[in-house]
């Protein structure tokens, strides 16, 4: 008996047959006596389908406008549910975002949720409806329809949980868990039970798909346990939580790794006050994100910063780079799109050393070049060559035990 939330994403419910088979799987979740909260995402291609519509209007679509239009996509999907549940005999009502009360800031295509009154679905819940709510959407303080970015239905499932203080908040996906490693690249990679809430944030910003990181923002902040598991068949996934004292033992719980990168050089800057502050306000002003940073001191009093962006962000940072190379009177701006960055995480490196060092030799004995390196208390991330993704992270996989068994 409790009070559960559900999350499917789109391939959970990509078709009729799909949906109807979710449903079931609601069902057998509400037949066990629990209160049930569902959160869907749009049916898989159906997103694409809309932004590819937009596009073929306008080049540039006007961002309120396309919020409304993408909002259609979760729309559907929690009306056919909640029609299939009443098909099969249940009481199910659906609510859109701002039905549910999920109330949001006004960044188009990119709103973060400030509050979920909750009030509607708190009021269906006592009158034992299965409510559906359609994920990825909210409305602004005007009412105007907005977005949460791409993946935001997690984020959706997670808040509202926190909202109604559920028990437990299952994210069903096409994966059956969180893996030590990507299983397509790495086969020995293992299914975790358990992974602390900091893992699993370093996890989702390293390029782990499983989760949006904002949804693990929000369950670490109002302590929501996350069940990670496959709607396709009934095991078991993982549980994200709090970590304990078993979870400390363990020196590294994962390998990722990230393709999505490209870095930046301005070589013989002006070695000044500010400087690096000079470089980088103009490509945060534009709205792109830096990750790692580095600079190297020349003789002179000159220096060389380096920093990564994401791919799609490169041409962007590149352009506005070359323009304050002038402005400054550095020599010249150099780009790199051929690298990736591979990560080990592990709440363990708080209490344990050794770990960079074993890291560093095991890329060593490889004979692959580290390029730049980043840490955290419990991670530590270095950019490669491109081509070596797939051999460090099985080598460093090997190397810190995490191989599953033959």
């Amino acid at each position: 008996m409790g009070l559960i939330v559900q999350k499917y994403g789109g391939t959970s419910v990509g078709d009729l047959d799909r949906i109807r088979n979710v449903a079931r799987r609601i069902v057998k979740t509400y037949e066990q006596g629990n209160d049930v909260v569902v959160i869907l995402s749009a049916m898989s291609g159906v997103t694409d389908q809309l932004l590819h519509s937009a596009e073929e209007i306008s080049a540039t679509p006007n961002k309120r406008e396309l919020d409304v239009l993408l909002a259609t996509g979760e729309q559907t999907t929690v009306a056919l549910m909640a029609m299939t549940l009443i098909e099969m005999g249940y009481n199910a009502h659906s609510l859109l975002g701002y039905q549910a009360e999920i109330l949001t800031d006004s960044k188009s295509s990119k709103a973060r949720i400030l509050d979920i009154r909750a009030n509607r679905i708190k009021d269906l819940l006592k009158e034992k409806n299965i409510v559906i709510v359609a994920g990825f959407q909210g409305a602004d303080a005007k009412g105007d329809i907005t977005t949460l970015g791409r993946g935001g239905s997690d984020t959706s499932a997670v808040a509202v949980a926190a909202s109604i203080k559920a028990d437990k908040c299952e994210i069903y996906t096409d994966v059956d868990g969180i893996y030590t490693a990507d299983p397509n690249i790495c086969h020995k990679a293992r299914k975790l039970d358990r992974i602390a809430y900091d893992e699993m944030l370093e996890m989702a910003s390293l390029g782990a798909k499983v989760l949006q990181i904002r949804s693990v923002e929000f369950a670490k902040k109002y302590n929501v346990p996350i069940h990670v598991r496959s709607s396709f068949h009934e095991e078991e996934g993982t549980m994200v939580v709090n970590e304990d004292e078993n979870m400390e033992q363990v020196l590294v719980s994962g390998v990722t790794h990230n393709k999505n990168e490209a870095r930046i050089t301005l070589r013989k800057v002006p070695d000044r006050p500010g400087i690096a502050s000079r470089i980088l306000n103009p490509v945060s002003a534009a709205g792109i994100g830096v990750d790692m940073i580095i600079q190297n001191t020349r003789a002179g009093h000159m220096t060389d910063l380096t920093f990564t962006v994401s791919k799609s962000d490169y041409k962007g940072a590149m352009e506005i780079s070359k323009q304050t190379a002038k402005e400054i009177e550095a020599e010249e701006v150099l780009g790199d799109e051929n690298i990736a960055k591979v990560s080990v995480i592990g709440v363990g490196m708080r209490s344990h050393s050794g770990v960079a060092s074993k890291m560093f030799a095991t890329l060593a004995d490889e004979n692959i070049n580290i390029l730049m390196i980043s840490t955290s208390e419990i991670r530590i991330s270095c950019v490669i060559e491109e081509k070596y993704t797939e051999l460090a992270v099985r080598s460093l996989h090997n190397a810190f035990g995490l191989d599953a068994a033959e």
